[in-house]
């Protein structure tokens, strides 16, 4: 092998790490969004008849910046059965109280409009992936 095919083969096995990993950044991100207003919200969410995880969170919220990533971790596994989106509550605050959210991080799941499951704190991905399975069964 010479060198410059050790080269070429090097970058290649790169590129197709780059590859994966952007595809996968990729796909959690098509998964969610950020619910820029109540009418955002109200098409998005309320009137979705797909099965939806509301996370409801602020910036300066330290356990809602490491649950971020478990969630997304655990939507992008779920390939496309159920999708995030997320709620600032200092921007959306009535939107918030509207589904009596009084700490945060909390998790709402909707369904055909309608609010199915809460879960409050920050949480494990296990944790995330069994509460996720539970209510995609019914």
């Amino acid at each position: 092998m010479t060198m410059n095919s050790l080269y070429r083969s090097k970058n290649i096995n790169t590129c197709s790490l780059l590859l994966k990993r952007y595809l996968s950044v990729t796909q959690s991100r098509f998964a969610s969004f950020k619910v820029q207003d109540d009418k955002d919200f109200l098409e998005k969410v309320e009137k979705s008849k797909d099965p939806i995880i509301v996370d409801f969170f602020a910036n300066w919220c330290g356990p809602c910046k490491a649950l971020e990533p478990r969630l997304q971790n655990v939507i992008a596994q779920k390939k496309g059965l159920i999708s995030l989106a997320k709620v600032d509550i200092d921007d959306l605050g009535e939107l918030a109280a509207k589904y009596q959210v009084s700490t945060i991080p909390a998790l709402v799941i909707f369904q055909d409009g309608k609010v199915k499951e809460r879960l409050v704190g920050l949480q494990d991905e296990d944790k995330l992936n069994t509460w996720i399975d539970n209510v995609l069964k019914k």
